[in-house]
């Protein structure tokens, strides 16, 4: 019995992790990697993330009943555009991993149409780290992974199909459409990382203008702002491909802006705290550890007094249990944060874990 096989284009975080959840459930499907870094290629194929690797992206589209593009918003376009000259076979389904998609989807739905089936795909889930070597099969697993088929209702039986594909990544389904589904993500990831990214620059013009600002932005404030030091790069290419509902979006959150403005001119008290108590309402029901649109941080808080070896003590303490440690960081303003140093893990369960074995010895706090 012939093998099905599966194109996999682009073998970084994502992609890989895709290719190691496909061959979950099903083991005997054979994987072609494609990527125009050779190193991750061979590194792929030397950790058996793909069975084979291809440098002639023809010959492989050719071959293949699945074709998963795992590159840039932008590369997909031009991918697209290189499959579209090919003799795929017949019903192949391509899908995409791009967080942005009415474009995507009408670029493959006039050029595409009738030679594949296309559907649009977003895992919302992802890592600190990048590159293949930290791919894992379990990393969308519980994490909503949205599907955006490009032929809308005529398309269920393919959605089907791709679901079986995917499978073995463990994650939750959801069709849409692109327009809801680039509103959807426009208010719960690109919003937040644009306003991350102004809050910076906003906090840097002001300490180059007096020099003291950098050392006391610690704490809460970095917390707030990790995600701006995504990639500047694909957050370029997100927001130009999301330009129409980031702009609504902005036009909106002056409004927002203004209503706070308003209470504060008008001291009204009543006003602001009721603000700030729907804020923490909402906020305060918002599910604790699933996976979204951002990364989670696992972070752990121990309360530890300034002392030599105390920081050998703990990653002591961790390593005896085979917890790894992504992060351990000495927290200098700690207003609103419980806790000297800040952990961090690869995992909720890591998390828990580490928690459970420090204990006994130390003060510790979960991040809320």
């Amino acid at each position: 019995m012939e093998k099905n096989t599966v194109l996999l284009i682009g073998l970084g975080l994502i992609g890989g992790s895709i290719a190691l959840g496909i061959k979950r459930k099903h083991e005997k499907c054979r994987i072609i990697g494609y990527d125009l870094n050779e190193n991750q290629l061979k590194l792929a194929e030397t950790l058996k993330v793909i069975d084979e690797s291809s440098t002639d992206l023809a010959s492989s589209a050719t071959e293949a009943d699945l074709i998963v593009i795992a590159t840039p918003v932008v590369q997909t376009e031009n991918i697209i555009d290189q499959l579209m000259g090919l003799q795929l076979k017949k019903n192949v389904i391509i899908t995409d991993v791009g967080s942005t998609k009415k474009k995507v989807v009408d670029i493959a739905r006039n050029k595409l149409g009738g030679k594949a089936v296309f559907i649009g795909g977003h895992p919302m889930a992802g890592s600190h780290k990048s590159g293949v070597t930290a791919a894992r099969a379990h990393l969308f697993e519980n994490a909503f992974y949205l599907l955006v088929p490009a032929e809308g209702e005529n398309s269920s039986d393919s959605v089907e199909k791709l679901k079986g594909w995917l499978e073995g990544t463990g994650a939750v389904f959801v069709v849409m459409d692109e327009k809801e589904h680039d509103r959807l993500v426009g208010i719960i990831s690109h919003f937040p990382h644009v306003l991350a990214a102004s809050l910076v620059n906003y906090v840097a013009d002001e300490d180059q203008a007096k020099g003291t600002l950098s050392r006391f932005a610690a704490g809460g404030f970095r917390d707030i702002t990790r995600i701006a030091s995504s990639s500047p790069e694909m957050w370029r290419d997100i927001l130009l491909h999301n330009r129409e509902v980031l702009l609504s979006l902005l036009d909106q959150w002056d409004e927002e802006l203004g209503k706070i403005k308003e209470l504060i001119k008008d001291e009204n008290s009543q006003g602001i705290l009721d603000y700030f108590t729907r804020s923490k309402q909402f906020r305060d029901r918002l599910p604790g550890r699933s996976k979204g649109a951002i990364p989670s941080f696992y972070d752990l808080y121990v309360d530890v007094e300034d002392e030599p070896g105390v920081i050998a003590s703990i990653t002591k303490l961790l390593a005896e249990e085979k917890i790894s440690i992504t992060n351990i960081r000495i927290i200098e303003t700690r207003e609103d944060i419980m806790g000297v140093l800040r952990v961090s893990f690869r995992s909720e369960t890591d998390r828990q874990e580490a928690q459970k074995k420090l204990g006994p010895y130390y003060e510790t706090y979960l991040d809320k």
